[in-house]
């Protein structure tokens, strides 16, 4: 009678278990989420200055609070200020931005009357050289995997960031060039469905040590996830920009000067 007594105790503990738990999350106050750059794109000789604006969500949110009416501002190392112009979206720019290549600059962001900061300076880029195509990758070995190749300076120690875009999908990677130095190396690319006629454009960035592992530990937190690098990670990975007014208030996101290479490629 024990032994019925105890069985029926776990049928009714498993129909217990179908009941809908709401689970409730501390949330802590918004933070401001600054990407911000100013890009030399090498092979079309132009600058471009953009700063996105945006602050984090609770957890089981997918959606993107952008903001509005924040003053933008970059000054360089001679005292010259320039005021990012305000688009839709949360997005600041500066169309042909006059970068010296040999110059600090300042990022200022001020929002609701406190001060974000960064200061960098430029990282060079060798270009992208040419994309290599396999037809037989991937764990069938009938998938399409591309390796775009670039020569990297000998003597200096450089940083990259690499991305692959199409409209299957996008790639992140990061380099330090310690093991190959002055060598030819490749950035991966690899998605699902690839197929021939798709277009594929790569990007390669020259980046400091800083953003290096910024980067680096942003992509590892992100594997398991389809969503990016910029999706809601694990763990806060701190950025290199500064609150001035309150610096328990720090921002998520990164300022760096990057010079960056693209390429084209359409799958055979």
């Amino acid at each position: 009678m024990k032994r019925c007594m105890f069985l029926m105790t776990i049928v009714f503990s498993f129909w217990a278990c179908e009941d809908v738990v709401d689970v409730e999350l501390d949330e802590s106050a918004p933070r401001l989420v600054i990407e911000a750059g100013i890009f030399h794109f090498k092979e079309q000789d132009r600058n471009r200055a953009q700063v996105i604006l945006s602050e984090t969500t609770p957890f089981f949110e997918n959606t993107v609070t952008t903001v509005e009416g924040a003053l933008v501002t970059i000054t360089s190392e001679n005292g010259t200020t320039l005021t990012l112009e305000e688009a839709s979206g949360g997005i600041y720019f500066f169309e042909n931005f006059p970068l010296d290549e040999n110059e600090a600059y300042t990022l200022e962001v001020l929002h609701e009357n406190e001060t974000y900061t960064a200061t960098e300076t430029f990282e060079s880029v060798p270009s992208l050289e040419f994309v290599e195509q396999n037809n037989e990758g991937g764990f069938t070995n009938d998938e399409i995997e591309l390796k775009a190749f670039f020569t990297d300076p000998a003597n200096v120690e450089n940083y990259y960031f690499f991305e692959g875009r199409s409209t299957r999908g996008n790639m992140a990677d990061t380099f330090f060039d310690e093991f190959f130095d002055g060598n030819q190396i490749f950035g991966f690319y690899f998605v699902e469905d690839l197929a021939p006629g798709d277009e594929v454009t790569f990007y390669l960035h020259g980046v400091d040590e800083q953003f290096y592992n910024f980067m680096f530990t942003l992509l590892q937190q992100s594997s398991d996830q389809s969503d990016g690098p910029f999706e809601t990670q694990p763990a806060t990975v701190r950025g290199n920009i500064l609150n001035e007014t309150n610096e328990d208030n720090f921002p998520l996101g990164y300022f760096r000067i990057s010079e960056v290479s693209i390429l084209s490629y359409t799958v055979q």
